[in-house]
């Protein structure tokens, strides 16, 4: 492991102490911070890149499409960053710059300019801002695009929208993906309440896509009060396919005999929609050929997102951690066919909707592995398998036969960590079965190499 990466891991270490893992909405400290950081503000106080730049917010199907804007930017020739979280398996993930993560060494600057605008801030006003570990490594990934601006920005936003950090950047288009129930302790218990927030990422005359099929209320009256231009699905942008391939309409334009993308999944035909808008909504300042689609979408990748693994039995792999990432997975997880028996691995943060999860997949799992989350990783929100194993008994309480009408209710089993999980269900099924790990990001991430191991497939790659 080189110093670069060692000084890193110990700087993040540091930053995840105390109140660094907390979350506290709001712009004003975040901004102050910025300004003494050097960053250049327009006038609402925004940080102004160089560079186009898409910021992504919703509630699930962000990932996926800022991978499918930075695939298809990439085969047009265009060097995007791209900034996500939270990452799966290195932290380095979270910044993407024309395709290769970040290094360390441009972490540790990144951090260093958001510590010396702290050190600014005390030494000229007196101001000892406290900032919380997104904030911090949001500001540090603001900097390092900012520095050396690429031709395309992306922007992941983490919780909500309104008061996230990533909002205080200024954006050329906005993306709402979806709007649905998580994160209700800070968002709002309502579709209404967390639409309202979502849509705060718009900006006056600037273009808003919103991909969400039926949106909240809410977001039409935040879009109509901010004075966005809003491309709506289904009026200005849609589309329509067959099992072959599949054709995009937006403002004025039309793009034809498109392969599906390569990431599984019904939804993502509305993420790749989105997408496509926001190029439309772009074309005066980059040109994206209908080559450079195709290719995009053939070569997007995203781990992590409904994925599955070569070989047999069959091993999916998803970050579902909400009621409607979940009913998603449950939709994917029938089009894929007949298999004897589906085994669930699954882990979450007690701050989900537990029994909302397992109630969208129920019925599609025929034995339960419930694995604790380690404390320290998640800094004592992940939710015990106990605590699993009350949800999952709870909702099968609720339904005829548990969910299964004429099997009854499926058996569970609790596991100290994801990767014991895995490998119990690994000693349940038959090569033609299924095993799909799902929930947390550090469910999946914990039980990577364990599910890499699964496949009975001597020609498939092995994991990295």
């Amino acid at each position: 492991m080189s110093h670069a990466q060692l000084e890193l891991d110990r700087r993040l270490s540091l930053l995840a102490g105390g109140q660094g893992q907390s979350i506290r909405l709001g712009l004003d400290r975040i901004r102050r911070v910025a300004q003494a950081m050097g960053l250049p503000l327009d006038s609402r106080g925004d940080v102004r890149l160089s560079c186009p730049t898409v910021v992504v917010a919703g509630t699930n199907g962000k990932g996926s499409t800022c991978a499918l804007l930075a695939s298809i930017a990439g085969e047009a020739g265009y060097r995007t960053a791209v900034y996500t979280s939270p990452h799966l398996l290195h932290f380095c993930e979270r910044l993407v710059v024309g395709g290769q993560q970040s290094s360390p060494s441009a972490w540790l600057e990144g951090l260093e300019a958001v510590e010396e605008g702290r050190r600014r801030l005390q030494t000229d006003q007196g101001l000892q801002e406290s900032l919380t570990f997104f904030e911090v490594v949001s500001l540090a990934a603001f900097y390092l695009v900012w520095r050396d601006p690429p031709d395309l920005a992306i922007f992941e936003i983490g919780l909500g929208g309104r008061l996230d950090a990533v909002n205080l950047l200024a954006n050329d288009v906005a993306v709402l993906t979806s709007v649905d129930l998580d994160h209700q302790a800070y968002l709002g218990s309502s579709r209404e309440a967390i639409g309202a927030e979502k849509a705060h990422v718009a900006r006056p005359q600037t273009p808003f896509i919103v991909a969400d099929p039926l949106p909240p209320q809410s977001v039409v009256s935040v879009a109509e009060q901010l004075g966005a231009d809003v491309w709506w699905f289904g009026q200005d942008f849609n589309f329509q396919g067959d099992r072959q391939q599949w054709s995009w309409a937006g403002r004025g334009q039309r793009r034809n005999a498109m392969a599906y993308p390569a990431l599984r999944g019904a939804n993502q035909l509305l993420n790749a929609s989105a997408a496509l808008a926001v190029f439309g909504a772009l074309k005066d300042r980059l040109h994206i050929s209908q080559q450079a689609v195709r290719q995009g979408l053939s070569m997007v990748s995203l781990p992590g997102r409904f994925q599955v693994l070569p070989g047999q039995p069959a091993v999916v792999l998803d970050v579902a951690h909400n009621p409607h990432a979940a009913a998603v997975l449950g939709a994917n997880l029938d089009q894929m066919g007949f298999f004897p028996q589906t085994i669930g691995v699954v882990g979450l943060l007690k701050d989900k909707d537990l029994e909302g999860v397992m109630e969208r997949l129920v019925g599609r799992i025929d034995h339960w592995c419930l694995a604790d989350l380690d404390p320290a990783e998640t800094a004592g929100r992940a939710a015990s398998a106990q605590d699993l194993s009350r949800a999952l008994q709870a909702v099968q309480a609720r339904q005829p036969d548990g969910g299964r009408p004429g099997v009854g209710p499926a058996t569970m089993s609790l596991h100290p960590t994801a990767a014991a999980a895995i490998a119990h269900a690994a000693s349940l099924v038959e090569s033609g079965d299924r095993i799909v790990v799902f929930g947390s990001f550090h469910t999946v991430a914990n039980g990577w190499q364990a599910a890499h191991r699964i496949g009975h497939a001597p020609h498939a790659p092995s994991a990295h």
